[in-house]
């Protein structure tokens, strides 16, 4: 059975103004992803990628064209609404982590959490089932820092799902990475998209990109053909 595109592009344009020059990161981007779909955006240092992630992610909206997640129109939405969004439905991963360094691994987990309401027993139950999915289950009281690179990247792919988002969306996240940590991560990711999810994954890395089932090339703010 095929299946609806979960995310839609339509004539996306992005220009960034300096007041003095007008830079147009993306030209006409047209782009449909499907629900579970296991992707990779690769492209150079400046090819527009990063932008490119950052309006899939509604982190930034377009100067023109149309973004639909799942049918809903996100083009013109406000900043409340976008943050909604991307509470509810997206879950993040970055190449620096982005993790908190002052709280626990747990609370790390937990923060997405807090911002849908949920209580501090729950939230902290559910962070630590999350965690032990991850086999963290013996560094619940261990801040960031106390962590290896690949850990840290386990406790921010174990954020980014706590709130079970319909995408997931890695934005060169084996950068900071020793090989053996990298190959772990993309497994988790390999394990993610067999179960359903949309992942998404931003890379410069053609051999990370080519663990991929898809792969949309980007160059100059275009996508290749």
């Amino acid at each position: 059975m095929n299946k609806k595109p979960l995310i839609q592009l339509q004539n996306i344009c992005k220009i960034f103004s300096t007041g003095v020059i007008n830079f147009e990161a993306l030209k006409n981007i047209n782009l449909d992803i499907k629900e579970g779909e296991y992707t990779a955006i690769l492209g150079p240092s400046g090819s527009g990628k990063s932008t490119l992630m950052q309006i899939i992610g509604c982190l930034m909206t377009p100067t023109s064209g149309h973004y639909l997640l799942a049918n809903k129109e996100i083009s013109e939405l406000k900043r409340n609404e976008l943050a909604k969004i991307r509470n509810n439905q997206i879950g993040f991963v970055f190449q620096s982590f982005n993790l908190l360094a002052q709280i626990n691994i747990v609370d790390n987990v937990a923060l997405p959490l807090v911002y849908q309401g949920i209580s501090i027993n729950k939230r902290t139950t559910l962070a630590k089932e999350m965690l032990t999915k991850f086999g963290l289950e013996t560094h619940f009281n261990h801040r960031p820092n106390e962590l290896s690179g690949g850990q840290q990247q386990r406790v921010a792919i174990a954020r980014a799902l706590i709130t079970n988002p319909n995408v997931v969306l890695a934005d060169e996240p084996t950068g900071n990475l020793d090989s053996k940590s990298g190959t772990d991560v993309i497994e988790i990711f390999e394990q993610l998209s067999a179960q359903g999810k949309t992942v998404i994954v931003i890379t410069h890395d053609l051999k990370i990109a080519k663990r991929m089932k898809r792969i949309i090339h980007i160059h100059d703010g275009r996508i290749e053909k």
